[in-house]
């Protein structure tokens, strides 16, 4: 039990970066320097913030390295409960990494486009301003693909926990509902240009978030230990 402890929280500890860097390489960083309807903006914000454009690139890599190691450390806790959907969950998680890195190289390409002074002697404003765009929307596009397998993952995740006795029931049925919540996002989006932004975007998003966030600090707090009510686990 003790041991068993000991993976969990590991698994908490990797999951809380997991979390917080791709928070900070996502949605923080991002917000503050890039401006979809003025590339001009963005592009000036870049310069003045590159220190913060740097910092989101290795947050972003830190994220990846997380999301690398962390499924190994749940299979450590979690093969005992059904093997195969373990190799499952670790087999999707991985799959993401490579495309994640090779898609910062997007971000590498920025920089050397703003930073190298030769490329701005043979290149005018505008054309600096759309290839610093096309790389930006080309990395977005890579982390919307990413997100296919970000949510493939949480399908034999969720079941895991869901089957394990020593993890609530409950946050196993958000994981598995994350999954399908991923998925959607990913279709809608690619196939109705219309969709990001919406309201139910926003909606399908929420059983991913509460499901990862919940069972990241349930493996940090209280390790291995279901929660009982009535001398039923939940």
């Amino acid at each position: 039990m003790a041991n068993r402890h000991k993976k969990a929280r590991l698994a908490g500890v990797l999951y809380l970066i997991l979390v917080i860097t791709g928070i900070l390489n996502l949605m923080y960083i991002p917000s503050q320097i890039i401006d979809w309807k003025d590339a001009a903006q963005t592009i000036e914000n870049i310069i003045n913030l590159e220190g913060l454009f740097r910092i989101g690139i290795a947050t972003g890599i830190i994220s990846f390295l997380s999301f690398l190691l962390l499924p190994l450390a749940l299979y450590r806790l979690l093969a005992s409960v059904n093997k195969t959907h373990a190799i499952l969950m670790v087999i999707f998680a991985l799959v993401s990494i490579p495309i994640s890195f090779v898609n910062m190289l997007h971000k590498f390409a920025v920089l050397r486009l703003i930073g190298d002074s030769e490329h701005l002697k043979v290149m005018d404003s505008s054309e600096l301003q759309f290839n610093v765009m096309n790389h930006l929307h080309a990395y977005n596009e890579g982390i919307v693909l990413s997100q296919v397998f970000w949510g493939l993952w949480l399908l034999p995740f969720g079941y895991l926990v869901y089957k394990s006795g020593f993890l609530p029931k409950f946050l196993g049925v958000f994981l598995i509902m994350g999954c399908f919540g991923y998925l959607i996002e990913f279709f809608a989006d690619f196939l109705s240009p219309h969709y990001g932004g919406s309201i139910l975007q926003t909606l399908i998003g929420i059983p991913a978030s509460v499901g990862e966030l919940g069972i990241c600090l349930w493996l940090l707090i209280a390790g291995a230990r279901s929660l009982k009510i009535g001398g039923r686990s939940i």
